[in-house]
């Protein structure tokens, strides 16, 4: 049978844009290495090449480490990326999701590996190597912040098994290794009736509801309601804020594996998907106690938004969204946490306290506040 000839290319996978596409991810990640230096989940790497060996040096490990993996992803978010094309801050949401998550049981997070799959690179001058790019030197800046090494800059094509918003789309997970100090793990075994409850403030979504924020915002403003604008901001801009990432002065505040313990932490929270009542739920679920939350940050203003657009009530909003606040950190020493996150840059204030009673009890900072000024969960 004759026809002309069908190519790799011609299925929307190019080998050379391919190469340079890893190699920018690759020259990325070497630059996160010195993050992990002299400390535990340092970079060995004999041969240098975007597929060469790359090991972890765990020779000096001190007695009693434990080591752990977390894995997760961005969810929709990219989509938000994708709608205004700018992509040099989604690396800040792919690493909080995986590092918060490790502080959670005082875990300290020190290696990071991501798969990056997308639907094309496009051909020659149409590449989208551009957007590479961003999405590199995001993942520079995310690393600092969490204190981590990139080991990996993997990346795959996978035509229309992804799609989103636009010519380019992608979906993009992360792996984390951390390691703990087995006497430091959080087990809810040292929460005491009194201890005070510090909030770590947020700005934005960060990862979690934007399913829900999307159609909101479609139902609202119809398919392009990425191009409305508030305070000279798309609301698209607004939506993408980038996630804080806490984790690097959590491990600063109780020393991670063999670093000096600057305060006492009986409990933390990473507050994603099902909001304070889940995750802070989930801490105390080992314990006999509840919670009172009387003095919460207020809500951004992108969820506000979504609240009055949506119709969304209050007791909703804090089962979906942060509602203002991405950690919250159980402790007797909460000026030192307040001082200590002070310093790494991150709002804090005491928000609560953990009670003898069972549930918990926030004082509502939703739109209909007025409506029910306390929520019991």
């Amino acid at each position: 049978m004759s026809g002309s000839k069908i190519t790799y290319g011609d299925a929307g996978v190019d080998i050379d844009l391919g190469d340079q596409a890893s190699s920018i991810l690759y020259a990325a990640a070497k630059k996160t290495w010195e993050n992990r230096n002299g400390l535990i989940g340092e970079i060995v790497c004999p041969f240098d090449d975007f597929s060469g060996l790359r090991a972890i040096d765990i020779s000096n490990l001190p007695s009693n480490t434990l080591m752990g993996m977390g894995f997760d992803g961005i969810g929709t978010k990219m989509e938000l990326a994708e709608r205004i094309n700018k992509h040099d801050t989604i690396a800040y949401d792919l690493f909080a999701m995986v590092c918060d998550d490790a502080v959670v049981r005082g875990g300290e997070p020190g290696i990071i590996g991501s798969v990056l799959d997308i639907n094309t690179l496009g051909r020659d001058d149409g590449s989208y190597l551009d957007i590479i790019r961003q999405l590199a030197d995001g993942y520079v800046k995310a690393a600092y912040d969490a204190n981590v090494a990139v080991i990996n800059g993997e990346l795959a094509e996978l035509g229309r098994r992804v799609q989103g918003y636009g010519k380019f789309n992608y979906n993009w997970s992360a792996g984390l290794i951390w390691f703990a100090n087995k006497a430091r793990i959080f087990t809810g075994a040292k929460i005491k009736s009194g201890d005070s409850i510090v909030a770590l403030q947020e700005h934005g979504i960060r990862s979690n509801g934007l399913s829900l924020v999307r159609k909101i915002l479609e139902h609202k403003h119809g398919a392009t309601w990425h191009e409305v604008k508030i305070n000279n901001r798309s609301l698209a801009e607004i939506a993408l804020e980038p996630s804080k990432i806490y984790s690097r002065a959590v491990v600063d505040m109780y020393g991670g594996v063999d670093n000096e313990q600057k305060v006492e932490i009986h409990g933390v929270a990473h507050i994603t998907g099902g909001g304070i009542p889940s995750k802070l739920g989930r801490v105390l679920r080992p314990t006999d106690y509840g919670a009172i939350l009387e003095d919460l940050y207020d809500p951004p203003e992108i969820i506000k938004y979504c609240q009055e657009h949506g119709n969304v009530p209050d007791r909703e909003a804090y089962t979906t969204w942060n509602m203002g606040q991405g950690m919250l950190i159980i402790t007797p020493e909460p000026d030192i946490v307040i001082d200590i996150a002070k310093r790494h840059g991150i709002g804090s204030k005491i928000a609560g306290k953990i009670s003898d009673a069972t549930g918990i009890s926030l004082t509502n900072n939703g739109l209909y506040r007025d409506k029910e000024e306390i929520l019991n969960f």
